[in-house]
């Protein structure tokens, strides 16, 4: 028979989740949303205004804001959601 102490080099100390929370994904999307824009914005100012290119980036940038817009307001209705289930 084995004791329990023979064990326990094989039972995890600590379990972490593997999947992350929504609002951990939304923040790291938002994140990364938030540079890509940043980078649109410094390119933009480096290009002839009116030309196919700042036009182009024109575009990325309203959608990065729309995205932003989407993933902020995800956080806000699973934060309001959260809440209505604790009270």
């Amino acid at each position: 028979m084995q004791s329990p102490e023979g064990l326990a080099p094989l039972l995890p100390k600590e379990v972490k989740p593997m999947m992350k929370t929504n609002s951990e994904l939304a923040n790291k999307g938002i994140e990364r949303i938030l540079e890509l824009s940043a980078d649109a914005h410094i390119r933009r100012r480096g290009t002839i205004k009116g030309s196919p290119e700042f036009h182009n980036l024109t575009g990325a940038i309203a959608a990065y804001g729309r995205t932003l817009a989407l993933l902020t307001g995800l956080q806000q209705w699973e934060a309001l959601r959260g809440n209505d289930r604790a009270a």
